[in-house]
């Protein structure tokens, strides 16, 4: 990344220069920085036992020092060593070089760090780690080690604030007092008229999201999968829409139907006199918006689980006698309990993280996520008060984590086997046809309603203030096109802003894809330690609500060893890590149902891991790959709480506009600008689902034996 390049050796010849002009090697020999050079060693030292054998003592050990030693040696004097000088007391009474500082790493530092981390895996490898597997040992080195670093290193410095006091002093006490107070964990509002602590709020909000959206996430999936619906395709649309809406657009809608001066208010006001309420702010309106965003993933995981599940052991109780009723008892629902179990999961963290909702119709109904934005961002400016908060936050996820594994416990879930499945899925209950039908009719029309208001918005002139002149002129602001004598000018106000959030939303979604399903492989198919702290680990990033993840991210990295706050990177790298908790439990739940002798046979005639999962596993878990594509992909288009703060002049986000177009009273703007976002998403959803395609198991439908209309 150097101006001339690496092997021009243009550097050479141009001493003296800045230190972020050369590479460590020139600085190593020109500038005095000696700490440099022991990389170099690192790298260089399995050239002397390259002829050596495979398997051999002397190799693996050469391989293993050299790579742990390289890698502690390139992160110690990177975090030890910062731009203004040494971080340690120590170190400061050296002076020379060190006291000078030096810049954050780089891109061949990257390079550097990969090769050694080969090194490290191949060496334990070869001394029988997982078998001896060295795609397996660098797979888990490198998920550790990246998770560690984009995730538990920039949580940590900010989650120490809550030990410190506003001047950076260590203060232990200073904890106690901030977390033992009254408006966290009150609960007046059960028997007076006060308000309940901001805790007890963001629980039953979760428990309340967490349970509804995974109800009419499988309401959905059964609908879908397991019943003669004629029209699937469109339901399947209607479910997915909501996931694919920028923020506060759904928060928006539903004040317009819902609020003071809304129209159905108003409707139900002229027909029925009950008055204009604010009933729409507070609990009934963030949980309307959070179970319309959340029940889309909900869906997205459980119709992969259905899937999956064997109709030959369904077949098989009806050839007993059993009832359909008891079938779906005894059979199905114990089968798709690992997806239930992940949707609620998701729902209830993705609860207590939102942002977006909870601000615009939360009203007097306080919740963690909320308080702690303002008090980064407010007028208080407490981020020791905001880490503290951040910490309850982390608490209740870990309680939700640990409640999951124990309503899953150690059973097995397996259902896609290498024998050939050809059963019948056997057809819904009648009643519990009756009560899908029920629940998700009624919640696609109430979808409909709130994106026909949402797509109305763009072309008048004021929704919010029920002036209905249709006009183009939102749109031409935005996304104006002239033709000029250098051919089209993109010259509305969006358009900068679009093409970054499209680039970058492409380039992390595949990322996330591919981190958040391979983490799900190792942690389903390995056994290493540490790994329900590592299983944990990846849920962090999710749990945390956006802001301090954001705030985080400028902490930790604005300054060396990595230097990237600013650049498109922080972004990618914010969204892969921030999204890849649903590709893992996505993951997850699509693997518990694979059984693992189909891994065992692949590798028993000689396939290699990566074969073994390109061949073999890849192709049974396309639900999981889609449903991470999509959600990463959208909620890199749709992201708000996290990217405020990581935007710049040059990398703004579309989010970003559309929050600037809310604060400035130009709702109709935003509305406009949401609409082509939520065409372009859509788009991009069935790209996805073209690219990747179905999961073929050779089974047959409801209606191969005319049994359709049982249903």
């Amino acid at each position: 990344m150097l101006d001339a390049g690496f092997w021009s050796f243009r550097w050479l010849g141009q001493y003296p220069q800045p230190a972020e002009a050369m590479p460590a090697l020139g600085l190593g020999l020109l500038e005095g920085h000696g700490w440099l050079l022991p990389i170099g060693l690192a790298l260089l030292a399995p050239l002397l036992v390259m002829r050596r054998p495979a398997g051999d003592r002397i190799l693996a050990s050469t391989l293993a020092w050299s790579g742990g030693l390289g890698l502690l040696w390139t992160f110690g004097q990177g975090f030890l060593i910062g731009l203004k000088g040494p971080l340690i007391g120590v170190l400061a009474g050296l002076g020379g070089p060190i006291a000078q500082g030096q810049a954050g790493l780089g891109w061949g530092a990257v390079v550097v760090v990969a090769s050694l981390l080969a090194f490290l895996a191949y060496g334990l490898a070869q001394h029988g780690a997982c078998r001896g597997d060295g795609f397996v040992v660098g797979a888990i080195l490198a998920a550790v080690l990246l998770i560690g670093l984009f995730v538990f290193f920039p949580v940590g410095r900010a989650l120490a604030s809550a030990l410190q006091d506003n001047d950076g002093n260590f203060v232990p006490g200073l904890f106690v007092r901030r977390i033992l107070v009254r408006d966290i964990w009150g609960m007046d509002c059960l028997y007076s008229e006060l308000r309940c602590g901001v805790a007890f709020n963001t629980v039953v909000l979760a428990i309340l999201a967490g349970l509804g959206s995974t109800l009419l996430g499988l309401a959905f999936a059964l609908v879908a999968v397991r019943s003669a619906f004629r029209y699937k395709r469109l339901l399947r649309a209607m479910t997915v829409l909501p996931i694919i809406t920028p923020p506060f657009v759904i928060s928006l809608a539903i004040i317009v139907l819902f609020g003071r001066t809304g129209l159905v208010t108003g409707w139900l006001d002229a027909l029925f006199g009950l008055g204009r309420s604010r009933w729409i702010y507070g609990l009934p309106g963030v949980l309307i918006s959070q179970l319309l965003s959340q029940t889309p993933l909900a869906f997205l995981v459980l119709i992969g689980v259905l899937e999956g599940v064997g109709p030959s052991l369904e077949e098989a109780t009806q050839t007993l006698g059993a009832s359909r009723w008891h079938c779906f008892r005894t059979v199905t629902w114990p089968l798709i309990r690992p997806g239930v179990a992940n949707a609620a999961l998701l729902g209830f963290v993705e609860s207590m993280a939102d942002f977006g909702n909870p601000l615009v119709l939360g009203g007097n109904f306080d919740v963690l996520s909320v308080k702690i934005f303002f008090a980064v961002v407010g007028a208080q400016h407490d981020p020791g008060r905001a880490a503290v908060l951040a910490v309850v936050l982390l608490c209740f996820t870990l309680g939700a984590f640990w409640l999951q594994n124990q309503w899953l416990g150690k059973r097995v879930y397996v259902t896609v086997t290498g024998k050939g499945d050809s059963g019948l899925p056997t057809p819904l209950p009648r009643g519990i046809s009756w009560a899908c039908y029920l629940t998700t009719l009624p919640w696609v029309a109430f979808t409909l309603v709130v994106y026909a208001i949402i797509l109305i918005g763009g072309f008048v002139r004021d929704i919010g203030r029920a002036d209905y002149t249709v006009t183009w002129r939102h749109f031409i602001t935005a996304f104006n096109v002239e033709t000029t004598e250098r051919g089209l000018l993109f010259s509305g106000s969006a358009w900068d802003s679009f093409w970054t959030t499209l680039e970058v939303s492409a380039i992390s979604a595949p990322l996330t894809a591919a981190m958040g399903l391979l983490t799900a492989y190792l942690l389903s198919r390995q056994r290493f330690a540490g790994q329900r702290f590592f299983e944990f680990g990846t849920m962090l990033s999710f749990a945390i609500p956006g802001t301090v993840i954001g705030v985080s991210y400028i902490i930790a990295f604005n300054v060396p060893p990595i230097e990237i706050t600013g650049t498109a990177l922080i972004l990618v790298i914010c969204f892969v890590f921030r999204n890849m908790p649903v590709g893992v439990r996505a993951g997850l739940a699509a693997l518990s149902q694979i059984d693992r002798s189909l891994d065992e046979a692949s590798l028993t005639l000689g396939a290699r891991t990566t074969m073994t999962l390109r061949r073999v596993i890849l192709p049974l878990l396309r639900p999981a790959v889609v449903a991470t594509l999509v959600f990463s992909f959208v909620h890199a288009m749709t992201a708000v709480s996290a990217i405020i703060f990581l935007v710049s002049a040059r990398y703004n986000m579309a989010t970003s506009y559309i929050v600037n177009r809310v604060e400035a009273g130009e709702i109709a703007l935003a509305i406009a600008y949401s609409s082509v976002l939520i065409l372009v998403m859509a788009l991009a959803i069935v790209v996805i689902q073209l690219v990747v395609g179905k999961r073929r198991l050779g089974r047959r439908g409801l209606g191969d034996l005319g049994l359709a209309g049982a249903a």
